[in-house]
C-alpha cells in the first residue's frame, strides 16, 4: 500500500471509529476517545513480534470473519486485567476481577466488541456500497499470538496484508483501560477502497 493510499484509509478509519466512539459515549458511563489509528503491511509473524515487545501477554478478544467477495477478519482485544473498568465505564458497575473471564464477563465484552466491530463493519460497507454479513462475534482469551493467528488463519492466506490497528480509550472514575481494534483486510478490498477513497477526494 503507498503512502496516500494509506493516508486517506487512516482518515476513513479516524472518522468512522470517531462516530462509533461518541455513540459508546452516549450510552456508557464512562467517556470513550480514539486514542491513535495506523494502517500498515503486516505478516502474521511481524504483527506477533510487534505485540511480544509490548507489555502483557494474554488478552481478551471478540472477533468475527467476513466472508463473500472481500473477505476480511477483524478483532477487538481488551485487557481482562481491566475487566473492572471496562464493566463499570460501559455498565456504570464493577465486575470483580477473576484469573479467568466468567460467562457474564465474557457477554459484556461480546456486546461491547459488536458494537465496535458493526461500526467498523457499516463504515466498509458505506465506502465500498456493499452489504457484508459477519460471523456470530465469538470472545476468546489467550496469549496475544494466539488471538492473532486467529485473523490470518480465518482468511486462509499467509504473506504480508494492510492491517489497520485503532486504539480506543475509555475513561472512568479517573482509569482508564486501552482497547485494540484490528483488522485484515486482503489484497482485493485494499484495492476497491484505494479506488473509493481516492476518487471521493
Amino acid at each position: 500500500m503507498d503512502v496516500k493510499t494509506s493516508q486517506r484509509l487512516e482518515r476513513a478509519a479516524a472518522a468512522g471509529f470517531e462516530k462509533c466512539v461518541s455513540k459508546l459515549s452516549r450510552i456508557s458511563a464512562g467517556e470513550w476517545s480514539v486514542a491513535g489509528v495506523r494502517v500498515s503491511c503486516r505478516s502474521m509473524e511481524e504483527a506477533i513480534k510487534d505485540h511480544a515487545s509490548r507489555p502483557g501477554g494474554t488478552g481478551a478478544a471478540v472477533y468475527f470473519e467476513v466472508g463473500g467477495e472481500y473477505p476480511f477478519t477483524s478483532m477487538v482485544i481488551f485487557r481482562p486485567e481491566d475487566i473492572e473498568t471496562i464493566s463499570r465505564g460501559f455498565l456504570g458497575f464493577s465486575f470483580s476481577k477473576l484469573p479467568n473471564l466468567n460467562q457474564a464477563q465474557e457477554l459484556l465484552l461480546s456486546e461491547l466488541g459488536n458494537i465496535i466491530l458493526n461500526a467498523l463493519i457499516g463504515s466498509f460497507s458505506n465506502a465500498l456500497k456493499r452489504s457484508f454479513l459477519p460471523s456470530a462475534p465469538k470472545c476468546v482469551q489467550g496469549e496475544t499470538p494466539f488471538l492473532l493467528e486467529a485473523l490470518w488463519v480465518s482468511l486462509g492466506q499467509t504473506g504480508r496484508h494492510s492491517l489497520v490497528t485503532v486504539m480506543l480509550d475509555l475513561k472512568c472514575d479517573d482509569k482508564v483501560t486501552t482497547s485494540e481494534v484490528i483488522t485484515v483486510i486482503p489484497e482485493n478490498m485494499e484495492a476497491a477502497l484505494a479506488a473509493v477513497l481516492e476518487a471521493a477526494e
